[in-house]
């Protein structure tokens, strides 16, 4: 069996760091794409339909920007607990969040025998940690640790604010070729005859797939961010199997979470859907046992 390669976590976070932005310059690249189809098909007004799209996104984005965590929070089930009632997360919570230097998020507990967690919230001046009833039962305190630890390097890395520019990409995206499609369907766009056939048809073809591509490259951001979470963690710490170990007993455990959904399953640290994770290109988490073959090689 091949030994895997060691490495540390410096080098895994500048890695997944600059991933991430490689997976932004082309999720710009391709907006900018779908633009130069939409006026290759209606010419000037081609852009009058980015436009609209991109003022519709961003003011989806900017409410749950703002509004996002409670409306999780809420949707979930969560609620906020007394420091004083779970001592033991509140000591690990306080203790990680001076060693990450931000102000130690609002605890909260969702009443759910699957193990699982999230954070939430703008920035880590309005931060949320939420930990389910399943997940205080069975994690010892390093794994606990490793738990927190992934969810603290979440507010740390202002993930919020990085998904947020990815879901309003992804809200241009999908307006634009919804709108594009109705316009084609029912009558408009640029007159040419048949010059530039081709290119029209390939345009077309890219307006109708763009919210597929989008949607690609938005959960592939996801993942990377998932990853950069692991090794932050690991870096906080400094004993990465913590986490690894957590991994293990979460993988182990096949149940959803109640009241998790599409929406909000992104944000928890393991699929709570799957209970476990099953990952690919339309997954928002990365493989569960290439999480634990990484953070095992730190």
């Amino acid at each position: 069996m091949e030994e895997r390669k060691r490495t540390d976590f410096f080098t895994e976070n500048s890695k997944n760091k600059i991933k991430t932005y490689f997976l932004f310059l082309g999720f710009f690249a391709f907006v900018f794409l779908v633009a130069i189809a939409l006026k290759y098909i209606f010419n000037i007004a081609g852009f009058g339909i980015l436009f609209i799209a991109g003022v519709i996104a961003i003011i989806y984005g900017i409410v749950g920007y703002f509004l996002g965590d409670k409306i999780v929070l809420a949707t979930s089930g969560a609620h906020e607990v007394d420091p004083k009632k779970y001592p033991y997360l509140d000591n690990v919570v306080e203790g990680l969040a001076i060693s990450a230097g931000i102000p130690k998020p609002k605890l909260y507990v969702i009443e759910d025998n699957s193990p699982n967690a999230f954070a939430a919230g703008r920035d880590p001046k309005h931060a949320s940690l939420a930990v389910t009833t399943g997940l205080l039962k069975i994690m010892n305190r390093q794994e606990l640790e490793g738990v927190v630890a992934h969810e603290m390097s979440h507010i740390q890395n202002r993930d919020i604010q990085i998904m947020t520019i990815t879901y309003i990409l992804f809200g241009i995206i999908s307006i634009v070729s919804e709108i594009a499609i109705r316009v084609l369907i029912f009558g408009g766009g640029d007159d040419r005859g048949n010059q530039n056939i081709v290119g029209i048809i390939f345009a077309i073809i890219l307006i109708i797939l763009a919210p597929i591509i989008a949607m690609m490259i938005q959960l592939a951001i996801s993942r990377n961010r998932e990853y950069l979470a692991d090794s932050s963690s690991a870096k906080l710490t400094r004993y990465p199997k913590g986490l690894a170990d957590a991994l293990r007993k979460i993988a182990n455990i096949h149940q959803p979470v109640k009241n998790a959904s599409q929406g909000t399953a992104h944000m928890y640290i393991a699929n709570p859907l799957k209970g476990g994770g099953v990952s690919g290109l339309f997954s928002t988490h990365p493989p569960i046992e290439e999480r634990i073959k990484r953070l095992d090689s730190m």
